[in-house]
């Protein structure tokens, strides 16, 4: 009875039931796995085994092990100052994704290289395709506008052979545009994912950094480190994440017959009422609103297309009943 009741305790009940990383970071574990985490793990106040989340080398390391463990990813890295994100809510969009596929596949998510996923932003790190594909062995596009990051997220690809043929990394070269330039005319994609930047301004990136290294208890006055947040253009965009995903929507009506699901995480619940007024706009058939939970976090994505229900029929015949 004991057992059962220390896992229900550490057991991270607000993940999705799908998420492997559901229990307590088992730092024993991982650094069986990757041995250099060893030197960063540390025996906290509360008589538990941890990192120093505010150190970059730390969580890099962290993230080494999560990816190599639990989906056998023998290199990953990141450049200097680049977005080092948290394993386990990456994983959590991902799992939500395939519940949305789901639920026009008879409640059945499809998985294989048949279903082609385009990450908006994949960042130097490239985590949604790995999960993605090591979970469901989805193919992925993944699009930045940062060359520095292309070529990160292409290194992590192609010295990982278990990657090969699965994963797609493109160059966005435009700044005005999101989806020109990288969907291709007649190129079919069953749903796209995003995490836009949500701060407005650079400012704005700083004051979040800083309220986070605060909530980690570095000394008041320190410097606003990016490195521990990321680059400014994976932080923050002019005017925000609305913006941002006010422009994503306007593009994906121009290709509407080119994509079952458009989708894209939102950060803040004030962001949703601009979000929906565009899907008005654009004519959006179906939107579902989708809440997820990390801990005390309360994120969200937004999901929509412009396929009625029996072109989107014909779309799961052809695409998942091969």
């Amino acid at each position: 009875m004991a057992q059962k009741s220390e896992k229900i305790h550490t057991e991270k009940t607000s993940l999705h039931e799908r998420n492997l990383h559901r229990e307590r970071y088992d730092f024993k574990e991982l650094i069986t796995t990757y041995r250099e985490l060893a030197k960063f793990v540390f025996v906290n106040s509360f008589g538990d085994e941890s990192i120093d989340f505010a150190n970059p080398e730390a969580v890099k390391a962290l993230n080494r092990a999560l990816l190599k463990h639990f989906y056998g990813i023998s290199y990953w890295n990141i450049p200097d100052g680049y977005l080092c994100p948290p394993i386990p809510g990456r994983a959590d969009y991902i799992h939500y994704i395939a519940d949305l596929l789901a639920s026009v596949n008879g409640g059945k998510f499809p998985v294989g290289k048949d279903v082609k996923i385009l990450d908006i932003g994949v960042g130097a790190n490239c985590v949604y395709p790995i999960v993605g594909y090591r979970e469901y062995g989805w193919c992925f596009v993944g699009s930045d506008i940062d060359p520095v990051s292309i070529d990160s997220a292409r290194q992590i690809v192609d010295k990982n052979p278990s990657l090969e043929g699965a994963i797609d990394i493109r160059l966005q070269t435009s700044s005005k545009y999101i989806f020109k330039g990288i969907i291709q005319p007649g190129e079919i994609f069953d749903i796209t994912i995003c995490n836009p930047p949500f701060h407005a301004s650079l400012a704005e990136a700083q004051a979040g950094t800083k309220r986070k290294l605060t909530n980690l208890g570095l000394t008041k006055g320190q410097k606003p480190m990016l490195n521990f947040g990321g680059q400014n253009a994976e932080l923050w965009v002019e005017g925000g994440e609305e913006t941002f995903v006010r422009q994503i929507i306007r593009e994906s009506a121009e290709i509407p017959s080119q994509c079952l699901w458009f989708t894209s995480l939102l950060s803040k619940k004030t962001t949703l009422p601009g979000v929906y007024a565009e899907l008005k706009k654009v004519n959006a058939l179906n939107v579902k609103t989708v809440e997820m939970a990390q801990g005390q976090k309360v994120s969200r994505f937004v999901a929509w297309t412009f396929l009625d229900k029996d072109m989107q029929k014909k779309w799961i015949h052809e695409r998942f009943k091969k």
